[in-house]
């Protein structure tokens, strides 16, 4: 059995934090459960482009508010607590934050190892 804490997650090398976001990586790929778990903060009034080429990925929001925008045909929808999205045409997005932090539990196929940023083109390369 596997037991951590956000709040200690949060103080260890599992948090990383980008210029728009951050993320508690909970549960990862050295884990062995065939997926990965995060809290993931969106910052209120940014932007970031994610293109999940590698990766699959279920987004649930707790708190917040923003928008996503699919890249392929403009759609726009709006994000608040309670609203779930799936990325799963590996879909190229804009992910944006509202008026206020977005709080978001993430979980990715195949797993990440835990230190993953996007590169130029919104990418995780594939571990």
């Amino acid at each position: 059995m596997i037991v951590r804490t956000l709040k200690d997650c949060e103080n260890s090398e599992r948090r990383v934090v980008s210029e728009n976001w951050e993320s508690t990586r909970m549960l990862l790929k050295d884990d062995n459960m065939g997926f990965s778990f995060h809290i993931t903060t969106i910052y209120a009034n940014t932007e970031t482009h994610i293109h999940y080429k590698n990766h699959l990925e279920s987004v649930y929001c707790m708190s917040g508010n923003g928008e996503i925008e699919t890249l392929a045909d403009g759609k726009v929808y709006p994000i608040e607590a309670g609203t779930l999205y799936i990325l799963d045409q590996h879909d190229e997005h804009l992910l944006r934050g509202g008026s206020e932090d977005m709080k978001m539990a993430c979980v990715f196929n195949p797993p990440l190892s835990g230190k993953e940023v996007h590169d130029k083109d919104g990418v995780y390369p594939l571990d």
